[in-house]
């Protein structure tokens, strides 16, 4: 099992954003993503599962200064939805996760992103880690075997 998870948002209008953070945000939440996928399917041999951390930003663009980081999370889901015919008939399913507002480091539920995206959660509140934790491990388990090129949403109603 490879889950993708690690990722980085750096955030600034596009005029003003600089080569050497869009770098950085490819580096991390595209090529990091491409050579860790890589490297797990190579050892499996006999099924498996790769699951994706994507965003919920890549459906709704709740403020402007995120195009980029939305550039690359929307290129994992591409990348997930070929990937899974690429390499289902060995068994492998592919699936992305794209979590909306969850309360981590890089998007505290007390932030000022908080300020801009809370209103527009449907149940009223940040995700937990956990919540979000219970998804990959449905995908992970054997209830998820039949689930293949999804991109599962989990954001307390943020894109309804």
């Amino acid at each position: 099992i490879l889950v993708n998870n690690a990722g980085v948002a750096i955030n600034a209008p596009i005029d003003e954003y600089r080569f050497e953070d869009y770098q950085r945000m490819i580096d991390v939440n595209v090529t990091g993503v491409f050579v860790a996928t890589q490297e797990a399917v190579r050892h499996m041999k006999n099924g498996g599962r790769v699951i994706h951390i994507g965003s919920s930003m890549t459906r709704y663009a709740a403020f402007g200064t995120a195009s980029v980081y939305t550039l690359t999370k929307g290129a994992v889901s591409g990348f997930n939805r070929s990937l899974a015919r690429d390499v289902g008939a060995r068994g492998i399913t592919v699936n992305t996760v794209h979590p909306g507002p969850t309360d981590t480091d890089m998007n505290p539920a007390s932030g000022p992103v908080a300020q801009i995206v809370g209103p527009g959660l449907a149940i009223g509140r940040y995700g937990q880690p956990a919540e979000i934790a219970g998804v990959i491990a449905f995908l992970a388990g054997p209830d998820g075997a039949f689930v293949t090129g999804a991109d599962i949403v989990a954001d307390g109603g943020f894109t309804a």
